[in-house]
Parts: structure tokens; C-alpha cells; sequence
């Protein structure tokens, strides 16, 4: 009878005792746990930033369009909106249809004369704040009634307490985050050593960070990145 292989995993106390090793910076468990999980944290929101992160996209989601109503809230933690569409009644059958939504900047929002003008929406506008949320254009009117479905990239869960948690990300980005955290030990650290081993360290980063996103690049003719879509 086969067995299922168990695979190894690595928490935060492992990444950090690999990453203090590479780095040359000695391992006290306590204080090198808690400047670990600050630099751990530091990273994801790094990778956020590079609009990566596919594991981390969510979706679909239905948002009930309301009659007058242009503004949406998005979850705190929506990194951007990678795609949205409308969804609307079929006056010619019982099958809804989705139609896309186009996104426009602040300064093409800014132009309509008149934001409230009632229709079906065609364009959304998304503003990344604090309190992300997105506007839409035409605003709805009472009939027919709408959705918006939209898919998002959020940020990383964060770490939890103590040495065990293990952080968000496939086994494939596991060898970039210890040497993503191994870099960032040697950047803050006190030892020259240390210090000495930053432009060694950032160069590995690099290109584990390369070797991993190019394979968790998505297969279709199309790669995520925030604010929209690029062709490749």
C-alpha cells in the first residue's frame, strides 16, 4: 500500500536559523526570532509590491450593485483588483452576461462631468488607500439590477506568535524568502562580517527570487501585475 510522502516544511525558527547562517549573524533564539519575523514581515509586503503573489488571488467575488450608489469598499488588505466585469440580465433569455469593466486612472475619473449619471457601468475606477475602494460609472439605476465581480490580490496572512508559524507562500518561494531574510539580517546587522557579505547575499536573493517567480508565472497569455494586465 502506497504511503503519502511527508514532505518537509520550514518555520519561522528554521528560515531564521538558515537565514542568520547565511548571513554570518549568530543566532540568539530570542531576539533572532523577533528581528526575523519583523524582516519576514517586511518581505511579504516587498513581494506584494512586486505584483506577484499569485497564490494569493481571490476570486471571484460578487459585489450587489445598489440604485445611486458609485462607491464600493475592498477588504483592508486588497493589494489591487487584477480583473472585474459586470454582470447583468439577459433581456433575451434567462442567462446573465458578463462584460468587462474598463479601468481608468484618476485623471480620467476626473473628466466626467457628470458622476452620477445614471446607466449600466461600463468603467470602474480603483483607489488604493488606506481604506481601499472602487468607484463605478455609469451609477446604477434601480432596474436592471447588477453585480460587480471582481478578482483581487491581497496581501500575505501575517505570521503568527512564537517560532512555529510558517509563512504564506508555496514550497517554491521558500529558498527566496531565506535568502530575501538572510539579506536583510546582513543589512541591518552591527557585525562587518556581516555587512561585508550584503552585495553576495543581495545577488542570491535575486535570482532565487527570478528562478521561482518565473515558474509561478501564470501559463496564459497574460501575467499579473498591479493596476492591471500586461501581455508577455
Amino acid at each position: 500500500m502506497a504511503t503519502t510522502p511527508v514532505w518537509p516544511v520550514f518555520d519561522v525558527a528554521e528560515m531564521a536559523e538558515e537565514a542568520s547562517d547565511r548571513a554570518g549573524v549568530e543566532f540568539r533564539s530570542g531576539y533572532s526570532l523577533r528581528t526575523s519575523r519583523r524582516a519576514l514581515e517586511l518581505l511579504s509586503i516587498e513581494w506584494a509590491n512586486r505584483g506577484l503573489n499569485l497564490w494569493t488571488i481571490e476570486g471571484p467575488v460578487t459585489v450587489d450593485m445598489l440604485p445611486g450608489i458609485e462607491r464600493y469598499d475592498l477588504p483592508d488588505d486588497t493589494v489591487d483588483l487584477i480583473d472585474h466585469v459586470v454582470r447583468i440580465p439577459s433581456s433575451q433569455s434567462d442567462t446573465e452576461q458578463d462584460v468587462p469593466l474598463e479601468r481608468w486612472t484618476v485623471s480620467e475619473y476626473a473628466t466626467i462631468p457628470n458622476k452620477m449619471a445614471q446607466g449600466r457601468p461600463s468603467i470602474i475606477h480603483i483607489r488604493r488607500e488606506i481604506h481601499p475602494y472602487f468607484l463605478v460609472w455609469q451609477v446604477p439605476s434601480l432596474s436592471p439590477f447588477y453585480q460587480v465581480i471582481y478578482w483581487r490580490l491581497r496581501r500575505m496572512l501575517p505570521l503568527g506568535t512564537g517560532g512555529t508559524g510558517q509563512p504564506e507562500i508555496p514550497w517554491r518561494f521558500i529558498p527566496a524568502m531565506i535568502a530575501g531574510l538572510a539579506f536583510y539580517l546582513a543589512l541591518k546587522s552591527k557585525d562587518k562580517d556581516a555587512n561585508a557579505r550584503v552585495p553576495l547575499l543581495k545577488a542570491e536573493y535575486q535570482e532565487q527570487f527570478e528562478l521561482a517567480s518565473d515558474e509561478d508565472r501564470d501559463r496564459a497569455t497574460f501575467t499579473f501585475t498591479p493596476g492591471g494586465y500586461e501581455t508577455i
